[in-house]
């Protein structure tokens, strides 16, 4: 079994070229468009991670996060360099929600919104962290 992500989006076009841009992403499936120019269905690939995307379809409830004010998720990207990969995105068009900076459980982390309204968590591993360790470096909230 596997998951991937299926983001719905209000212009596949633009968002598979900022993905391309942001992240090295590379279309890796057949695009299947509509008469009206709409992508239908796309492939794309972050670094081995298969991510699917089409525009909005509201007849068959496929909305995007510009059309409901928001996405109800956020993806979690591990790279190897969280600032220069937070450079990236944020030349490619991303805006800053929380600036990268080490986490307590071990992870250099921020958070940016892309253009399309999709959360990403650009998380860089910088230390094992056991749960006894998180326990003392986090506060109002139960570690087990």
């Amino acid at each position: 079994m596997s998951i991937t992500a299926y983001l719905c989006v209000h212009d596949g076009a633009a968002a598979i070229d900022f993905y391309r841009r942001a992240f090295g992403a590379e279309e890796t499936g057949p695009r299947f468009t509509d008469p009206e120019g709409r992508i239908g269905h796309a492939e794309i690939s972050i670094d081995g991670t298969r991510l699917f995307l089409s525009d909005e379809y509201p007849d068959f409830n496929a909305l995007s996060p510009k059309t409901l004010g928001g996405a109800a998720v956020a993806l979690h990207l591990e790279v190897p360099d969280a600032d220069a990969a937070a450079a990236r995105l944020v030349e490619a068009g991303a805006t800053t929600e929380r600036v990268v900076a080490e986490q307590a459980d071990g992870e250099r982390r921020g958070v940016f919104v892309d253009p399309f309204g999709y959360r990403w968590m650009i998380g860089q591993k910088v230390e094992d962290v056991t749960k006894e360790e998180l326990r003392s470096r986090v506060s109002g909230f139960e570690v087990t």
